[in-house]
């Protein structure tokens, strides 16, 4: 069985990550969606919700995603399921200058890493977690961006 991980902080899930997970289980028989825990970022969701929101966006995904999270090092999550390959989304360039960097980054730590990037459809490429966050707390429309329960959930943390 083919599998790979596709971590992230998923603060919230965008129609963008939803895009890379539904390309990612044509290409791999499992894939597993880590919610990390950053310590340079401040989360507006817990790692409950945003655990709920991914369940809730990919139950038609049935057993083709594992949705758990993780608080070390990418690579040691890896050897702790035995799955070494990473799926990273790319929107533009400069995606590409930190994934790059990061991909040499975790084969450097463990060799058995391997990372694929899969570059984002066009209609998703300026969607990022902190932009939605961002619109959402001016009360923007981010409709398009997120998916109908993220929508709600923004709505209710930003009171409009």
């Amino acid at each position: 069985m083919k599998e790979a991980i596709y971590p992230g902080s998923f603060d919230p899930i965008t129609n963008g990550h939803l895009d890379i997970i539904e390309r990612g289980v044509k290409i791999f028989d499992k894939v597993h969606i880590v919610v990390g825990r950053n310590m340079n970022k401040k989360c507006l969701f817990t790692d409950d919700e945003r655990i709920r929101f991914i369940k809730e966006c990919t139950a038609h995904l049935g057993d083709k995603v594992v949705i758990d999270s993780y608080d070390c090092l990418l690579v040691d999550y890896c050897d702790q399921v035995g799955v070494h390959t990473v799926i990273r989304g790319l929107r533009a360039l400069t995606d590409f200058d930190y994934e790059f960097q990061m991909a040499l980054t975790n084969r450097q730590l463990n060799e058995k890493v391997e990372s694929v990037l899969l570059v984002s459809n066009i209609i998703y490429t300026y969607v990022s977690s902190s932009m939605v966050k961002e619109v959402a707390s001016y009360h923007g429309d981010v409709s398009e961006m997120v998916p109908p329960n993220v929508l709600e959930a923004l709505k209710e943390k930003y009171n409009y």
